[in-house]
């Protein structure tokens, strides 16, 4: 063989070699992308186009599966944070209520307390379910006016002191 038939054989080899692998890389990625393991209508076995843009479909799903993962576990993780910080702090307040000395006969119930206390944030979800969740803009401006509308202190003052009126009046009736 002469030299330039031995460099044409060494090149078709390579060539060869090359659409081996890039066939090889096909045939793997229709194994592991989901969509593409099934043949296409007509029986036949799918393009390498519809091969490649079904491999782009799902890696893109995944991206937003992976983001919308990662978005659930920073926000549970928040949850958790703000849930310690309460516990700490009623755990606190339990403490200071049990190391007040001759306070045992007035100590009110904890069902009287949860009752209390439900049907006061009752009535302010009542208020607050009149603020628009339509978008963000609406929310944010609907939260800060409803804050300034029912949450002033006097404005709780005054029904807290209702809502135990209430309470009171069905204590003695």
């Amino acid at each position: 063989m002469s030299y330039k038939e031995r460099r044409r054989e060494a090149h078709t080899q390579a060539e060869q070699k090359r659409r081996d692998a890039i066939k090889k890389g096909y045939d793997t990625l229709q194994e592991l992308v989901p969509t593409c393991q099934q043949t296409d209508v007509s029986g036949y076995k799918l393009s390498k186009a519809t091969v490649l843009q079904k491999s782009i479909d799902y890696i893109q799903y995944l991206q937003m599966q992976k983001k919308k993962q990662e978005d659930e576990r920073n926000a549970l993780r928040k949850e958790v944070v703000a849930l310690r910080i309460m516990q700490t702090n009623y755990e606190q307040i339990v403490k200071a209520q049990q190391s007040q000395p001759g306070h045992t006969e007035t100590r009110i119930s904890d069902e009287v307390k949860f009752s209390v206390f439900q049907v006061i944030m009752d009535q302010l979800f009542l208020t607050f379910s009149a603020v628009s969740v339509n978008n963000f803009s609406e929310l944010s401006a609907g939260v800060f006016s409803w804050l300034e509308e029912y949450c002033k202190p006097q404005t709780l003052k005054d029904t807290v002191f209702q809502v135990l009126r209430r309470h009171n009046g069905q204590m003695r009736g």
